[in-house]
């Protein structure tokens, strides 16, 4: 195991903060990258990532490691540092207001200049190149803000994998997983390991999350150049979300970094034999038609189905109370699906998003991805 500290952009004097990511293996063809905690205070997946490192560690000293493996299992120092009165605020930068897992930038466009004469008719030699004009391009931007550099470090160590998993969990949650449709068929081992319950496919969610920007130059270059040279397939980004915020234990960690470690060995990134892997619980669906239920107005959340239930059309899964009024106002699905989160308040503003439902008939256009 190798350790490298990646110094980020400094907001402030004597406020200087790194990065510290970890190596394994030496197959520097094919790679995988693990991050987590990209949003500060979702802990399982930091929980899951250490006992990661412990298991990498065994299988590198038994040689069985059939790529290259980068982990970051605190992905995000800026949002570890930010508390208020003993609470975490780790999902916003607090100076800007922005989402850490929004606002990646697009590389595609900038690459296919760059590229344009230098392909060949080499599967294997486009692939070096792209990886290495990523590294470059990482390498002399200059980041013009301390969330710009941790945005650049992280990009430049992800978006040469081929596979990339980002460790995230959800407010109140069953497991349940997001990818690509293109990369959906390669992650399925890991839905089916992990036991998640709702898969959830966009080619574009909106916002530029951390997964789809990975990606983003490896499609873009394909689809640009793909006539007229053998391109790579690329990365195949995955984000999954361990269960709900409060769900941080050593046996559920222990149990989900090991279900990790089965899909990667049955997917070929590491030697050995796993058995047959669990059916996969629900199929997969579209992402736009995943329902959203807001609150119509303030007060008392009162959840009256359970996580992971099915649910039809025209159930009511929540109640908002308002114990001065006496007025009681049902959520009801309109299309449907299993209840894969819902928040973890239980009080509820004016239009706080309560619930969530993965269906297949919402037909949601625009920012797919809830904020």
């Amino acid at each position: 195991m190798q350790q490298q500290h990646h110094p980020l952009f400094s907001a402030s004097l004597g406020t200087q903060r790194e990065i510290v990511s970890f190596h394994f293996g030496s197959d520097a063809e094919k790679r995988v990258y693990i991050q987590a905690t990209l949003h500060g205070d979702e802990l399982p997946g930091m929980a899951v990532a250490w006992y990661l490192k412990q298991k990498l560690q065994a299988l590198e000293s038994a040689g069985k490691l059939k790529a290259k493996f980068t982990l970051v299992p605190v992905s995000n120092p800026l949002a570890m540092g930010q508390h208020w009165h003993g609470s975490q605020l780790g999902r916003f930068h607090t100076p800007t207001g922005q989402d850490f897992n929004r606002g990646f930038p697009a590389l595609g466009e900038v690459l296919a200049v760059e590229l344009a004469d230098s392909l060949t008719q080499s599967e294997y030699e486009n692939r070096r190149l792209i990886r290495d004009a990523i590294d470059r391009h990482f390498r002399d931007t200059v980041a013009k803000t301390e969330l710009e550099s941790q945005r650049f470090t992280l990009m430049r160590m992800a978006s040469q994998a081929d596979l990339m998993l980002d460790l995230h969990c959800d407010w109140d949650a069953i497991p349940h997983l997001y990818t690509t449709p293109h990369a959906w068929p390669d992650i399925e081992p890991l839905a089916r390991w992990l036991g998640s319950e709702a898969q959830l496919l966009a080619q574009i969610s909106g916002g530029e999350p951390f997964d789809e920007a990975c990606c983003e130059p490896w499609l873009t270059l394909a689809a640009r150049f793909g006539q007229q040279h053998p391109m790579p397939r690329g990365l195949l980004p995955v984000t999954l979300e361990l269960r709900g915020i409060a769900d941080v234990s050593p046996e559920q960690a222990e149990k989900d970094a090991q279900a990790i470690i089965n899909a990667l060995t049955e997917s070929g990134y590491i030697s050995g034999e796993v058995g047959e892997a669990p059916a996969l619980i629900h199929p997969p669906t579209a992402l736009s038609g995943c329902e959203y239920i807001y609150a119509p107005h303030s007060g008392l959340v009162l959840n009256r189905r359970k996580l992971g239930e099915w649910i039809k059309a025209g159930e009511v899964v929540a109640e908002i109370v308002d114990p001065i009024t006496d007025q009681v106002t049902p959520l009801v699905a309109r299309f449907g699906g299993v209840l894969y989160a819902r928040n973890l308040t239980k009080f509820a503003t004016s239009g706080m998003l309560a619930v969530r439902l993965a269906g297949e008939n919402a037909g949601r256009e625009g920012e797919l991805l809830a904020v």
